[in-house]
């Protein structure tokens, strides 16, 4: 019912015109930021264990996609022809995700939702769509790439490991500051996002500084800040 209701709903907000009278890539992949939401709010649920929820946003993504997909393949341009086989592909990824979170495989679910958001936001830059959401996703090796920093850095914390973390956390601090221009007006002014941004931000720069100092512990701690950081402004908007 719940997942009916989501659908429907959604079907009643929307003025996209999706069989032959879409005549852009982009009308196609505008259409899918519900799914979008629904996939990264799976994905956070799987990461923190939360199967049964999960699997609610897993659902409302299947229903989603399967009623976006036939619409789409009706009378596509010459350029889109290749929408067909990406929903075929994206069908067999929320199968698989939906089966590894009926056996609790929370791993193997977070793979296979990774997998499709990765090809929807290329999807979404092909066809010229970037926003905040967008931005926000591609802050993820980003932040893979300072959290290796900081454990090589744990283990020994010499001037290289030092000028790494640093390196690592200029670039982290680089891609939130993008983000943050990228906000419009309203979500800019947003109490919660200001704190998240604003917070992530600073602790970029302090991680850096903690590093310099050579104080293992509390590049550790600044990490772990910084991840939580990162998974929030992911899963609110993301």
């Amino acid at each position: 019912m719940r997942c009916t209701i989501a659908l429907l709903a959604w079907l009643a907000s929307t003025t996209l015109a999706l069989g032959a009278e879409a005549e852009r890539p982009a009308d196609v992949a505008s259409a899918m930021a519900p799914i979008m939401a629904n996939l990264r709010t799976a994905a956070s649920y799987a990461r923190t264990g939360n199967v049964a929820l999960a699997q609610l946003e897993t659902d409302e993504a299947v229903v989603r996609w399967k009623q976006l997909a036939p619409n789409a393949s009706v009378a596509l341009p010459a350029e889109r022809a290749e929408w067909p086989g990406f929903f075929d592909w994206g069908q067999e990824r929320l199968t698989a995700a939906t089966v590894a979170l009926e056996r609790g495989d929370t791993f193997a679910a977070g793979r296979e939702l990774l997998a499709l958001r990765q090809a929807v936001h290329a999807r979404r830059r092909h066809a010229g769509l970037y926003d905040l959401g967008d931005c926000i996703f591609e802050i993820a090796p980003a932040m893979e790439a300072l959290r290796v920093a900081t454990i090589r850095y744990g283990e020994q914390p010499a001037p290289a490991n030092a000028e790494e973390t640093v390196s690592a956390a200029g670039a982290f601090r680089d891609r939130l500051v993008r983000c943050n221009e990228w906000a419009n007006g309203e979500i800019a002014a947003q109490g919660e996002f200001r704190r998240v941004i604003d917070g992530a931000i600073a602790s970029s720069s302090e991680i850096a500084h903690a590093a310099m100092a050579g104080d293992g512990p509390l590049v550790h701690r600044y990490l772990i800040e910084l991840q939580s950081f990162a998974q929030l402004l992911d899963f609110r908007y993301g």
